[in-house]
């Protein structure tokens, strides 16, 4: 059934008409962009075509189920959907890493993660409750929105008339003329096959994934109290837990309809995707590398709801941003990894800079340097994050340097791309460029890194298990002053000096895990990161341990 509309704004079979934007997709990109241009810009028209009918089941089977901080923050603030996460989904208890390959007793591994609440909120998405609930809003702030429709061409202009969309809905043909054209079709990316834009990566990594009844819950795990009452409140289960061992992890989601999603992501050749695409295959697979968690997923109130796999799961765009006004969002455009959840930081980094182009070339502006510019930023921010993943899942199950890693991760992006979009300066060129040596230095920070951990891991070759312990986030008081600072309204000069500082806290903690890195293997290669340091002491106000071990 419908979204039920008025009669009068109800559009029908063979219905053309024209607006100023048709965004080609109803899901998640395309219906927070169409919110965003109508709550920032309520003269436009904007015309969303998506091929399901609404509403859509809950616990839709799609990936980006968990934000993180810029994907909540726009959510939430930008969005102005605060009071829905709040009621009808899930306030996230974090990330937390369980480092339990082929274990029975998780209670007996290395947990990393908080013991309590970190100061910036971000919630697990039931994708079906949240996207009907953008179709509602979508609708109430005027967008036309044809569901149950389907993309049969789509036409674009070489000049300033307008492009044309032709849709099919309840068997007819229409066509919508349109000032832009937007796609947010996810993976049947519709431009980028049309204008041949797909772009491979090196990342070769596949995923399974399925959902199942009721929720999953790891204090179930044990009977030890101790363990149980690490966390406060006890609320494992409202992490994204991350099940981690080597060449893979294996995500535990809940969502607010009361089914938990399930996945396994894995380096391709390490775990061959043959061993896990059918449930069957996934469960045997999970009962030799998470046992304790195969066991409880063999309950019968967990009835399997759907499953999925695919292949080959990241890849890169050539173009997202055109002068002549169209443009990529969401999956329709380029995919990094989903274990640090980035989905929705990206289709908030997107969405902001096509907002920001519409409205430039709708007040009769030249764009050619602003849409190359963002395309720029936006790629750099791609390619810096695809390093995170890229040549390190060997890494996930090592227990002693993966820790080590998250932390490192988490500061990068803390450090600079969460503040500047929290912070409002995403389409500041201004300030981006005041800003332009501290990313240059965090960059390279980044890049001696990432191969010091692959090589610090490479080296240690499996090793013992240490006794139980939590590595607690919560505990590093710098650490979390990061995250709480991100939405500190700062004026320019002092936003600045800020990231100066972040800059200079991650120089200090390179040298840390530099230091530690040679107490481990005192041969190990620096990869240039001795030079970068070289010139720099270290921040006197930081705390001189860097992660808190309590057992």
């Amino acid at each position: 059934m419908r979204h039920p509309v008025s009669e009068a704004d109800a559009p029908r079979a063979g219905d053309a008409h024209r607006t100023d934007v048709a965004i080609l997709g109803g899901g998640l990109a395309g219906l927070t962009l169409a919110l965003q241009l109508r709550r920032q810009h309520p003269g436009l028209d904007v015309t969303v075509v998506e091929r399901r009918a609404h509403p859509v089941r809950e616990a839709a089977h799609k990936v980006g189920e968990s934000s993180v901080e810029i994907g909540a923050h726009y959510f939430a603030n930008i969005l102005g959907l605060r009071a829905h996460l709040d009621t009808e989904q899930i306030r996230k208890f974090g990330f937390r890493f369980f480092f339990s390959d082929g274990s029975n007793q998780v209670d007996r591994c290395t947990e990393l993660g908080v013991s309590q609440l970190m100061p910036t909120p971000s919630w697990q998405i039931d994708r079906g409750r949240f996207e009907n609930h953008l179709g509602e809003r979508a609708r109430e702030l005027g967008v036309r929105f044809d569901d149950g429709a389907v993309v049969r061409g789509i036409d674009l202009a070489d000049d300033a008339s307008d492009h044309a969309v032709h849709v099919e809905r309840d068997g007819a043909v229409h066509t919508v003329a349109c000032r832009w054209v937007v796609d947010a079709s996810g993976r049947a990316g519709l431009l980028k096959r049309k204008l041949g834009l797909a772009l491979a990566n090196d990342h070769n990594a596949n995923a399974v994934w399925w959902r199942v009844d009721g929720f999953v819950d790891p204090n179930a795990w044990s009977h030890d109290t101790q363990w149980l009452q690490r966390c406060d409140p006890p609320d494992r289960w409202r992490s994204t837990n991350h099940m981690c061992g080597p060449g893979y992890w294996f995500w535990l989601i809940p969502l607010s309809s009361g089914a938990h999603s399930l996945g396994i992501v894995c380096d391709a050749e390490m775990h061959p995707l043959e061993t896990m695409n059918t449930h069957a295959k996934a469960m045997d697979w999970l009962r030799s590398h998470q046992p304790q968690v195969a066991a409880s997923l063999d309950r019968s109130e967990h009835t399997l709801q759907d499953f999925m796999f695919l292949r080959n799961f990241s890849y890169g765009c050539k173009q997202v941003f055109s002068r002549n006004r169209w443009a990529l969002t969401g999956e329709a455009g380029l995919f990094l990894d989903p274990f640090y959840s980035p989905g929705s930081d990206f289709i908030a980094i997107s969405n902001t800079y096509i907002c920001d182009l519409i409205a430039r070339e709708q007040a009769g502006r030249d764009i050619t340097h602003h849409a190359d510019l963002y395309q720029q930023l936006y790629f750099s921010f791609y390619e810096n994050t695809l390093t995170l993943y890229q040549d390190q899942y060997p890494l996930f199950g090592d227990e002693q340097v993966m820790p080590v890693k998250v932390i490192w991760d988490y500061t990068y992006y803390w450090a600079l791309l969460a503040p500047l979009f929290c912070g409002g300066r995403l389409t500041d060129l201004a300030t981006l460029g005041r800003l332009r040596p501290a990313f240059n230095e965090a960059r390279a920070l980044n890049l001696a890194i990432q191969p010091l951990l692959r090589d610090w891991g490479l080296a240690n070759g499996g090793g013992q298990r240490p006794e139980a312990r939590l590595l607690d986030q919560f505990k590093i008081d710098w650490f979390c002053d990061m995250n709480a600072a991100l939405h500190d309204d700062l004026d320019t000069e002092v936003f600045v000096a800020r990231i100066g500082d972040n800059v200079a806290r991650m120089r200090w903690l390179a040298g840390e895990i530099l230091q530690q890195a040679r107490k481990a293997h005192a041969a190990i290669d620096d990869h240039g990161l001795d030079a970068l340091l070289a010139s720099d002491a270290a921040p006197p106000s930081l705390a001189p341990v860097w992660y808190a071990d309590a057992a």
